[in-house]
């Protein structure tokens, strides 16, 4: 099986494109048969995730419009809970719920988890379903305020991305541990 996050991402239009302008050499092995990786998430995955006190994610809307949204916590509310699932808490913004919204009518969700510090960033690409399971809740959100949800993830597929372009970036507690 091919990787799975290039199996979902590369489509015609994408390997006519990369095609096009001289790059589908350099994909041709993501796509080999013989391919066994993106799908389930490890160790090195699950740390970089939890370490992670923002993500951005992506949803669609039933009008089939991209929706991009922040949503941040202490590290920690973003979690692997097994090889295939994620899931974070989800807690009260502005309250447009735009992002649930689209969740209810289409379950794909994208996420891109930044590390600004050392330039590393992972992107999943999953189906999402919303959980108001106070259990969960408690085990995501830790020490932090209550979340209104839990958003979970099963993984379709994951791919570690090119670290060119990424601005390095400090939290304050960062900065404050370099002084």
């Amino acid at each position: 099986m091919p990787n799975a996050y290039a199996k979902i991402a590369f489509t015609a239009a994408v390997r006519a494109e990369q095609r096009r302008m001289g790059s589908a050499n350099l994909y041709e092995g993501t796509l080999a048969e013989d391919r066994q990786d993106g799908a389930e998430l490890g160790p090195r995955e699950a740390a970089f995730l939890a370490a992670r006190d923002g993500m951005f994610q992506g949803t669609v809307s039933e009008d089939g419009w991209p929706y991009v949204q922040f949503r941040g916590g202490a590290p920690g509310f973003l979690q692997v809970l097994d090889a295939k699932t994620v899931a974070y808490a989800d807690y009260t913004g502005n309250r447009q719920y735009i992002s649930t919204g689209n969740l209810r009518g289409n379950d794909r969700m994208s996420i891109l988890a930044i590390d600004f510090v050392h330039a590393r960033r992972l992107k999943l690409l999953g189906r999402a379903r919303l959980s108001e399971d106070s259990a969960l809740i408690a085990r995501l959100q830790g020490d932090g305020p209550m979340a209104e949800r839990a958003v979970v993830i099963h993984v379709e597929g994951f791919d570690w991305n090119c670290p060119r372009h990424i601005p390095r970036r400090l939290t304050e507690a960062e900065y404050r541990a370099l002084l």
